[in-house]
């Protein structure tokens, strides 16, 4: 039994009858949520982040344009929405580079569902203090050869030698304070 569940099990058998206390102990053990968020720091590809289970890596080889990079991905599913921070290591640290990659990451996320590319402006932040410039972008249709309804939530930004893609993939959205966290917590080393 979890130490919290303990804790409360023993507060409330003093406060309650045993078999009370059992009972709202095991209430609270069926309610314990399916996100089992830890801190990942990735100091290769210079970001922290909270992820909502154990995540994997993968890692595979791009084309943006004439250039082939490698893009590798740390991964975690729960509830069946995948979380995932994706890093491509960029050849140079040139802002025309970087704008080439995060048009490929956008329009490709977007493709994925087919609709349109909006994105809005947003900050992301520093794990030094402050934050620099990204994009955020919500959009939902048919993906995969299923052609089942799918909604794409993610943040690109650029730094350095590196592009970072912060998406949620599910059939329905988490709820709104598991998207936060995971949002929130995504730091630029």
């Amino acid at each position: 039994m979890p130490i919290f569940l303990r804790r409360v099990s023993r507060w409330l058998s003093a406060a309650v009858t045993p078999i009370g206390a059992l009972v709202l102990t095991a209430a609270f053990a069926a309610c314990s949520p399916t996100y089992d968020w830890r801190l990942v720091t990735n100091n290769d590809s210079g970001y922290v982040i909270d992820l909502p289970a154990k995540p994997s890596a993968d890692e595979r080889d791009v084309v943006i344009g004439t250039m082939t990079v490698r893009m590798r991905m740390q991964t975690a599913e729960v509830d069946h929405a995948v979380f995932v921070v994706g890093t491509i290591a960029l050849p140079d640290d040139q802002a025309a580079t970087q704008q080439k990659a995060l048009a490929f990451l956008r329009d490709g996320l977007a493709r994925n569902v087919g609709a349109p590319a909006h994105a809005r402006p947003v900050d992301v932040p520093l794990a030094s203090g402050g934050a620099t410039p990204g994009v955020e972008m919500r959009v939902s249709g048919a993906a995969g050869a299923d052609r089942q309804r799918r909604t794409i939530h993610a943040r690109l930004v650029a730094k350095g030698a590196h592009v970072y893609q912060v998406a949620i993939v599910a059939g329905h959205e988490p709820p709104p304070d598991q998207v936060d966290q995971f949002f929130d917590s995504f730091k630029l080393l």
